[in-house]
Order: C-alpha cells, then sequence, then structure tokens
C-alpha cells in the first residue's frame, strides 16, 4: 500500500493556470496504454483524495455534460472549508489534519493504494506529514509562468523510472523521508 500524488504538470511546474484551467493539457496526444498510464495505476487504487477546488472543477466541466455520471466507484475524501453537496455516494467531506484523515484513506484502501488526486497544496500537506510515497507525474511540453504549483514546497525525490508517452515526459518518483526534526 502507498500514497501517491499521480497527475500532470506543465514543464515549468503548474497543475493548472492560474484560472484554474487545465486546457493546455487535453490538447495532448498520449497513449492510454503507455507508460505509467492511467489505467494501470487506477487499477490499483482502493481510496482517493483531493481539495475542494479539484472536486469543484470536476462538478463544473465534467458535471455540465448531460451524461454525467461522477467517474470514481472508490471511496473518495474532499477536504474543504466549506459545506458542499456530495455528488455521488462515495464522496465523503473531511476538514482538518491530513495525518488524521490518513488512517481512515488507508482502511477505506483495502490493501489497495491511496491516491492523492490533487492539488498540489494538499500533496504537500501529506508529505509535511511523512505520509506521501510517491508521485508520478506527467510532464506536459508547454509552459505557463504562473498557475497553481505541482508541489508548493520543498521536497527531496528520488527517481524511479522516466519515460515517454508520446507528447509527454513521465516520471516516477519516491518521497525521500525527511528525519523529524526534534
Amino acid at each position: 500500500m502507498r500514497t501517491v500524488y499521480y497527475t500532470a504538470s506543465t514543464m515549468d511546474g503548474f497543475i493548472a493556470d492560474a484560472s484554474d484551467s487545465l486546457d493546455w493539457l487535453f490538447v495532448r496526444d498520449q497513449d492510454h496504454e503507455g507508460p505509467l498510464n492511467y489505467d494501470a495505476f487506477f487499477a490499483g487504487v482502493g481510496s482517493m483524495v483531493m481539495g475542494a477546488t479539484t472536486y469543484e472543477w470536476i462538478l463544473r466541466h465534467e458535471g455540465a455534460k448531460p451524461d454525467f455520471a461522477w467517474p470514481y466507484s472508490i471511496p473518495c475524501w474532499v477536504l474543504t472549508h466549506r459545506d458542499l453537496e456530495a455528488a455521488h455516494e462515495s464522496i465523503r467531506f473531511a476538514r482538518g489534519d491530513v495525518a488524521d484523515l490518513h488512517a481512515e484513506l488507508v482502511a477505506a484502501a483495502a490493501g489497495k493504494d491511496v491516491w492523492v488526486v490533487g492539488g498540489g497544496d494538499l500533496a504537500g500537506q501529506f508529505a509535511d506529514r511523512g505520509l506521501l510515497d510517491e508521485l508520478i507525474v506527467y510532464y506536459a511540453p508547454v509552459s505557463l509562468g504562473a498557475g497553481r504549483p505541482l508541489l508548493p514546497r520543498r521536497q527531496e525525490l528520488e527517481v524511479i523510472d522516466v519515460a515517454r508517452n508520446r507528447d509527454f515526459l513521465c516520471a516516477h518518483y519516491r518521497v525521500v523521508k525527511q528525519p523529524a526534526e526534534g
């Protein structure tokens, strides 16, 4: 069981532009069965967690489609300070420290991985608490100059694997755990 931040990023380290748009991402070519692909990753995921901005982005962009159905049947936590409506029975809302939530995520994953969907600050909170194990990042050949950072804090990483998937450079990292300061 691992806690993994799986995402896409621009070459200059942003997961969304300053307006939370992902337009830069959806115009890219990729082999959906290629290296470090989403389907293979998701097959090993048992629970997931995302921030409210990511949740609302899904509802705003995908939820507007007439045939919209929440894309995940696994347990999904949304970290938020606001009261939001659940788009599916698998969604739960949480507040507070990610360390308090992590045990629930692991239990719900039932031996599978926990996916930290986004955003970068949420992944950083897990890393800060020593709870993030790996990152898998698809780097798109574009720079934005500003936006939502991939990981908005210092974090030491060890490269596990790198590959090319058509338009993307794909990187798989292990988080280097820092000794607790005391």
